[in-house]
Order: structure tokens, then C-alpha cells, then sequence
């Protein structure tokens, strides 16, 4: 790296803990204003942060893009507006006047406890920012060559260091700094790869077939399942949570409606920058394809601005799930099993006991991709349709121990049917695992319920 670029990361990463470490006295002492900045986020606030904590796989973008073209836009694109919209118009709005802290909460409420405690194991697994750290921490080993465990550590103390200190209130201010770092980096980098190679079109024309086929060259059933796999976005605590912290119903719902503009913005920077990539460069992992790209065509100055735009991509992530991730374990599962009330203390705690378990999730599973697929495949089954049932009725209340079946045995299925297709080579029967997961919860809702 050219001096001029890392004296633009050194100052990035300055700039960025300076203001996140200011801590006002009401984020010291309020516990509410701690978690959800009182309630108060405005729509330009609520817009930021929501669209920068939903591109934390950047890398894994990178990756897909080069190795299977447009199916990246139809598996982690498409699917999420959907979504995204859905939860907009039908869900947001409910979240802000249920006035919870969290997702468990609701199923602590209508479910019981167990039925709770549960589901806050499977959000804090959900939440982990494990994928995230894990890919902060390959980029920062492969930048400056150091040890892998030293660069997880750095990539972790970096993104959460002021969370400690300034609560969501800190998340919020960094995420504003970041948003617009995101855009700026991606967007120089494809003007200069328009100079470089020609237009998009005369770019589409060129590439190979599989490149420009929504499959990609993968089978239709792998195609959906990441397509269901983003119904993720309806128990997605970080999206509950700006919700919860929206200042008002309307303003989580525009929120997330204009959020969905910027993502497809982003979208189309990242796919065609990432298919100048297959054209110009040659990595050996596909997963450096962004960085390559930047260290070939881009000038000192430039360069430290596009790689501070994926460190903020990146970091905006970590920060976001890292407290979202401390709120489940101090709140929902530490604070339910002892019977105490949400405090700052507590979430502190679980900050650190995230980040342990963060770290040992990203080494046991080292790929970004893999382990969206695998969290996202086990867990979702579990949550998805009592979180929307509770969310659609929230007065109705089923008995303890059907609730707690309800909750856990998608998840056995799912788990059950992975291990056996890791076991086989191949997915069990030629069935993805989160299908019947999925199946076995909606059975047993209809039986619940009826």
C-alpha cells in the first residue's frame, strides 16, 4: 500500500472511534436511551444506519460476483426488497407500538418463559457478527500481513470499542460517517473501471455465459433457498431494533422504504464493479476480488477512500450486530434467568461474551457465505411464524410446553437434515435443510393454532 493510503485508513479509523466514543450523560444513566436512543431516531438517522448494517458481507459479495455473475443480485439482491417492503408495510409499524426492547420479548410475552429463553439462544446466534469479523479480519491480514488471530482481534476491538462507551446513540453517529464513505468508495471505483474496460454494456456483452445467467450455473433449488432464506429480514434484530428506536410508526416505515432505494444503489455498484473484476483482474481467492480490483486501477488517495468504504461496510455491521448481539444475552437470556430488569451493566457484559463467541463461530466455520447459509438454514425455521403470528396477534397465548415444541423442533429438523447432508457430501435426499424446517414449523402452527 501506497503511504497516502494508509495515512487515509489511519485517519478513517481515527475519525471514526473519535465520534463514537462521545457519550452524553442521559446514554450513561437511561437505560432506554442506552439501548434504543430513547425512541428518537429521525428518518434520516433511521435511513442510515439501516442501510449500512445490512452490507456487512461485502467480501462474500466480492467472492459470489466473481465466481457466478448476475445470480448474485437474484440471491442476495432481489429477495431482501421483497422482504424489506413486506416488513415495511406490515411489520414496522406493529414493533414501534408493541414499545419492547427486543424480538424475545414477544415470544416471552404470548409464549412463556422457556418459549422466550429459547428464542433469545436463537438470536444470539442469529446475530452473531461472526461473519462479519471473520471478514474484517481475512482483509486486514491480507492488507498488512499479520498474524490471522491478531487481525480478528483488531477487527473486532476496532467496530465495538465505543459501543462500550456511547451505547446505540454511537452506533448511529458512525453509521452516518460510514454510509457516506460506502457510497463514495464504490462509486469511484466504478467510474474508474468504466474508464478502464468501457461501459457496462460493452462489460455485460463480453462476459462468459454463466455470468449472465440468474442461476449462475447453480441449480434453481439453491437459487430459492436463498431466496426464502432472506425471509431472514423478518426476525432480523437489527432491524427490530432501529424499528423500535423509529420515533414514530411512519418514520420506520419510510425508513425502510427509502433504505431499499439506497440498496439497490449499492446493488448495482457492487455487481458491476464486481463484474469488472471477472475482466480485469486474475485472484487467486475470489474473495479479495474488490481489493484487487482497487489496487490495480486506482491512484494513491483514491484507493484509501475505496478501501476505507469497505472497511466501513463492513465495520458499520460488526458495531450494529456486536450490540444487538450483548442486548439478547445481558437482557434476553442472562436478565430472564436471573429475573432481572434490562440494564446498562448487563448489556455490557454480554458485549464481551459476544465477541468470544463471535471469534469461536468465524474459526470453526471460515467462509462468509457458509455461514449466512448455515445459520440462516437452521435457525430461521425456528422463529419466522410464531415471531409473525405474535407480531399479527399479539393477544393470543398458547400453552407453555407447545409454544416450546413449536420453537425447537424446526430447528432439530434442520439441524438433523445438515449434519446428514455433511455427512453424505451432497443435501440429504436433494433437499436443502431449511425447507423442512420450515415445513415441520408451518405443520405444527397449523395444529397449534387450529
Amino acid at each position: 500500500m501506497h503511504w497516502i493510503d494508509t495515512l487515509v485508513l489511519a485517519l478513517y479509523v481515527g475519525f471514526l472511534i473519535t465520534i463514537g466514543m462521545f457519550r452524553s450523560k442521559l446514554s450513561n444513566n437511561n437505560t432506554e436511551e442506552y439501548i434504543l436512543a430513547g425512541r428518537s431516531l429521525s428518518l434520516s438517522a433511521f435511513t442510515a444506519t439501516l442501510v449500512t448494517t445490512w452490507y456487512g458481507g461485502i467480501l462474500g459479495i466480492g467472492e459470489n460476483t466473481f465466481l457466478y455473475g448476475i445470480q448474485t443480485w437474484f440471491i442476495f439482491g432481489l429477495p431482501y426488497y421483497i422482504f424489506a417492503t413486506l416488513y415495511a408495510y406490515w411489520i414496522a409499524p406493529k414493533i414501534r407500538m408493541a414499545n419492547h426492547f427486543s424480538i424475545p420479548d414477544h415470544f416471552n410475552e404470548s409464549f412463556g418463559k422457556t418459549a422466550g429463553l429459547l428464542s433469545a439462544f436463537y438470536i444470539f446466534i442469529l446475530s452473531s457478527p461472526a461473519p462479519y469479523i471473520l471478514s474484517m479480519g481475512i482483509l486486514i491480514q491480507f492488507m498488512f500481513h499479520i498474524p490471522f488471530w491478531l487481525a480478528m482481534v483488531l477487527a473486532s476491538s476496532f467496530s465495538l470499542v465505543y459501543i462500550w462507551n456511547g451505547g446505540f446513540k454511537a452506533v448511529i453517529r458512525t453509521d452516518i460517517f460510514q454510509f457516506i464513505l460506502m457510497f463514495l468508495g464504490f462509486g469511484l471505483l466504478f467510474i474508474f473501471c468504466w474508464i478502464e474496460a468501457g461501459s457496462p454494456i460493452s462489460l455485460l456483452s463480453s462476459l462468459p455465459e454463466k455470468h449472465v445467467s440468474p442461476l449462475g450455473g447453480n441449480t434453481i433449488q439453491y437459487v430459492i433457498v436463498w431466496f426464502f432464506i432472506a425471509s431472514w429480514t423478518f426476525i432480523d434484530p437489527g432491524f427490530y431494533q432501529r424499528c423500535a428506536a423509529a420515533k414514530t410508526p411512519k418514520i420506520a416505515q419510510k425508513g425502510i422504504l427509502i433504505s431499499i432505494i439506497f440498496w439497490g444503489v449499492f446493488d448495482a455498484l457492487t455487481l458491476m464493479t464486481g463484474l469488472y473484476a471477472v475482466q480485469l483482474i486474475s485472484p487467486e481467492n475470489p474473495l479479495f476480488s474488490f481489493p484487487l480490483l482497487g489496487k490495480n486501477i486506482l491512484p494513491p488517495f483514491v484507493y484509501g477512500l475505496f478501501l476505507a468504504g469497505i472497511f466501513s461496510t463492513i465495520m458499520s455491521t460488526i458495531d450494529s450486530l456486536g450490540f444487538v448481539n450483548s442486548i439478547t444475552f445481558g437482557h434476553d437470556i442472562i436478565g430472564r434467568i436471573k429475573g432481572r430488569k434490562m440494564s446498562i451493566q448487563s448489556v455490557k457484559m454480554g458485549l464481551i461474551v459476544s465477541t468470544l463467541l463471535a471469534w469461536g463461530l468465524a474459526l470453526v466455520v471460515p467462509s462468509v457465505v457458509k455461514l449466512f447459509y448455515t445459520i440462516g438454514s437452521i435457525v430461521i425455521p425456528g422463529l419466522i411464524f410464531p415471531f409473525l403470528l405474535n407480531i399479527w396477534r399479539p393477544k393470543l397465548s398458547f400453552p407453555s410446553t407447545q409454544s416450546t415444541l413449536w420453537i425447537l423442533i424446526p430447528v432439530i429438523v434442520s439441524t438433523t437434515w445438515m449434519g446428514l447432508s455433511l455427512t453424505t457430501g451432497q443435501s440429504f435426499l436433494n433437499i436443502e435443510p431449511f425447507y423442512p424446517g420450515m415445513i415441520s414449523s408451518f405443520i405444527m402452527g397449523y395444529f397449534i393454532i387450529k
